[in-house]
């Protein structure tokens, strides 16, 4: 796969390449998967002669951006104060050049239902869902979810990584799964269970890569299945119609589009057992580590991890001048 006006030049300062400041860490339940994609980030970028520092960065350390020597910061924050827009915010205020979606878009991706909504209204095809409500009656909430659906699957509103999801075959126990997220995670939401294939779709300097279909041994893409698991499988071209490609390509960029990302992203589908695409989440910051989707697609549309790190980079810095969709 070729990429066409996929945006960026070659870019030098003084004779070297920018200095890239690549951001890591963080403070949510992602921290460990975001050290990871960090220093696959700095190794790739070093690898394209980059001059690259890395931090390890929370709220209340975020002395690195005081650095007038770095040239962009390069996020590789999932989660909480990262890939939630507040990190975006921060490096807005200070008028500081970064990769990635700005702080609304990213605000928006990462707020489940907010992003659902928007999704609705260009009309594409999303899960039926309800946000839970931990004071409404439970014979209300039983006849909701009978209406909903027959299985259920129980989601934080505001995580990644498939953190504090799991999947529920009675309303029963979707309403006591319900309350415990709740109480752990705080908002949270019950949509229904669409069976079929796992689906990704990786965006890079405005296009949609190759779709890629995701096996697991337990049949759910839950952590383990994502980051520990080497028996899970990552398949490209097992959707032969190119009809039904199309589709899910074009719904890939209109998610993409109406939050208002840039640079790169990776939307995740279910295409269900009558061929039917829906809509999961958008991803802002998708995973830089071994088992990482984006990275995976990438290499088949002829980047290296070193040439996907810096191809953003570059189209991060033709961004610079121009005004930004925050």
């Amino acid at each position: 796969m070729e990429l066409n006006n996929c945006g960026g030049t070659k870019l030098e300062k003084s004779g070297n390449k920018p200095k890239v400041a690549v951001l890591m860490g963080g403070i949510g339940s992602e921290r460990q998967i975001s050290l990871q994609s960090g220093n696959s980030i700095a190794n790739a970028l070093k690898e394209a002669q980059f001059d690259v520092i890395t931090a390890d960065i929370n709220p209340d350390n975020l002395g690195i951006l005081e650095d007038k020597s770095i040239d962009i910061f390069f996020p590789a924050m999932h989660g909480k104060f990262g890939e939630d827009g507040e990190l975006q915010k921060i490096l807005e205020d200070k008028s500081l050049a970064y990769t990635g979606s700005g702080p609304v878009a990213s605000k928006a991706a990462f707020n489940k239902i907010q992003s659902k909504m928007l999704f609705n209204e260009i009309d594409l095809n999303i899960p039926m869902f309800i946000e839970y409500d931990p004071q409404i009656d439970n014979i209300e909430l039983k006849q909701q979810l009978e209406y909903l659906s027959d299985k259920f699957v129980i989601k934080p509103i505001s995580e990644g990584s498939s953190v504090g999801v799991t999947i529920i075959s009675s309303v029963k126990d979707a309403i006591k799964a319900a309350k415990n997220t709740y109480v752990q995670f705080g908002d949270c939401m019950i949509e229904e269970f669409i069976e079929g294939k796992e689906l990704t779709v990786g965006i890079l300097c405005g296009q949609a890569l190759l779709i890629i279909e995701i096996k697991t041994i337990s049949g759910f893409y839950d952590y383990q299945a994502k980051y520990v698991d080497n028996q899970t499988q990552y398949l490209f071209d097992t959707i032969t119609d190119t009809t039904l490609i199309a589709e899910i390509k074009n719904a890939a960029m209109d998610c993409f589009n109406c939050l208002g990302c840039r640079h790169f992203s990776r939307v995740d589908f279910i295409l269900s057992n009558d061929n039917k695409p829906y809509v999961l989440e958008v991803n802002t910051i998708p995973g830089f580590t071994s088992h990482s989707l984006l990275p995976k697609a990438a290499q088949k549309a002829g980047f290296s991890m070193s040439g996907l790190c810096e191809k953003i980079v570059e189209t991060a810095f033709s961004d610079v001048a121009k005004p930004r969709i925050l």
